[in-house]
């Protein structure tokens, strides 16, 4: 196919950044989401209640906005490949541990832990591979193929938790589903053998070495970058608030309202998984033709729209399994672009300290959207609180990309001077 010929044009270095870029996120995804899988299991066996489950979702969340901020800080430092290994051994080793705990405060203190790592590896990933990429229109596609990974690993999150708690007892399956978390680790070897920092991030740590290039990462709040950090994490906010604000509450009002039970079948699953990989690619080429900008757009009003007519307009569940596959691609394609997007908005020495910050406060900030959505459905039903908050979250979206450059086929810049 004509939209895939790009991959044939890679270098090998290119290729096996990428495959290292797609396999770590993959497994990032499946420790992040192995837990959505278990917290019935939990609840059931510890009696832990459904508050105490959303409080450890809740600050794995807000840990991986400050790990995602801490690792662009790091990588500017120290690297993109070595500080990539970093985040994986941290995400792997607590998960694994998770499977140890016998608490709730105990499993909240390692799901927490384990969120530093998770943040990281999408913050330094997206960087490496935007770096690499030796050609701007392949950029997106690149990085929006990397992060199509995260489809992969939540089908392989579903498919250990459904083996575990086929073939083991219910006491043993859960822990098992964690313990399997350890193995990504492994990951750490292919990346040490066949990936190094990109040609950027090596000119750009000379230039520091010898003084020519005095970047730091606060200098990101300073006058010639402040209005990109302010826009671009706005726009992170809106996308991944947006985002929560949806999928968070979607599966209390199909089930307690609508009484779909569609929504909690194996095909229903296939289904949305599938869209959201195809949501990824179809995002990433759109970023690469149309503009990163119009992309965005794009999504956020199909986001909104599509979120809407599953709550709004009556729907069987045969309609509602087919209604997946779109709903997948749109509510993760708008993600696919935004790796590049922001690597071109900063410089060299600065790049992963700015992206770090943007996507992650946006994660951060996003992270609280599902609880005013519950908040104000104390006062007005949920699909109006839903519909509300993720009017705002993608208004805001589509006012921020409207106010920040557009940057398809630009080539990175390489000093510390204003975008």
């Amino acid at each position: 196919m004509a939209s895939f010929e790009w991959f044939t044009e890679l270098t090998t270095r290119e290729r096996r950044t990428l495959y290292a870029g797609f396999g770590g996120y993959a497994v990032d995804a499946f420790d992040f989401m192995i837990y959505s899988f278990l917290i019935p299991t939990l609840i059931a066996t510890w009696g832990m209640t459904k508050s105490e489950a959303g409080m450890i979702a809740t600050s794995s969340l807000i840990s991986s906005a400050v790990g995602g901020w801490l690792a662009g800080i790091l990588a500017d430092r120290y690297g993109r490949v070595r500080v990539l290994q970093w985040t994986i051994a941290t995400f792997a080793v607590f998960t694994c541990l998770s499977g140890f705990t016998h608490s709730f405060w105990q499993l909240l203190a390692t799901r927490t832990l384990q969120g530093i790592g998770f943040g990281g590896e999408w913050s330094v990933v997206t960087i490496m591979m935007a770096e690499t990429i030796r050609s701007p229109e392949h950029r997106a596609k690149a990085v929006g193929t990397v992060q199509s990974s995260w489809s992969f690993g939540w089908a392989a999150a579903a498919l250990v938790y459904w083996a575990s708690f086929a073939w083991l007892q219910e006491q043993y399956a859960w822990r098992a589903c964690f313990w399997v978390g350890l193995l990504p680790a492994l990951w750490i070897i292919f990346i040490r053998r066949n990936v190094s920092d990109p040609d950027v991030f090596i000119a750009t740590r000379k230039a520091r070495e010898s003084g020519a290039d005095t970047g730091h990462f606060l200098q990101i709040f300073a006058v010639p970058h402040l209005k990109t950090t302010l826009l671009g994490s706005a726009l992170c906010t809106g996308m991944l608030g947006g985002y929560y604000a949806i999928t968070t509450w979607l599966p209390t009002y199909l089930k307690t309202v609508r009484h779909l039970s569609v929504f909690n079948t194996s095909g229903y699953l296939i289904v949305l998984i599938v869209g959201s990989f195809t949501g990824y690619i179809v995002g990433a080429i759109l970023c690469d033709r149309i503009g990163r900008r119009a992309s965005f757009v794009l999504f956020a009003i199909g986001s909104f729209a599509l979120g809407m007519v599953y709550t709004m307009l009556p729907v069987t569940d045969h309609a509602m399994l087919l209604l997946g596959f779109p709903l997948g691609v749109v509510v993760q394609g708008i993600f696919a672009g935004v790796g590049a997007y922001l690597s071109e908005l900063y410089p060299n020495s600065i790049r992963g300290s700015g992206q770090g910050f943007c996507y992650n406060l946006g994660g951060g900030l996003g992270a609280l959207f599902p609880i005013l959505v519950g908040t104000l459905a104390q006062s007005m039903t949920l699909v109006n609180a839903m519909g509300l908050v993720a009017g705002a979250g993608y208004l805001l979206v589509i006012a921020a990309a409207l106010c920040l450059p557009e940057t398809v086929g630009r080539a990175l810049p390489s000093t510390t001077t204003a975008s």
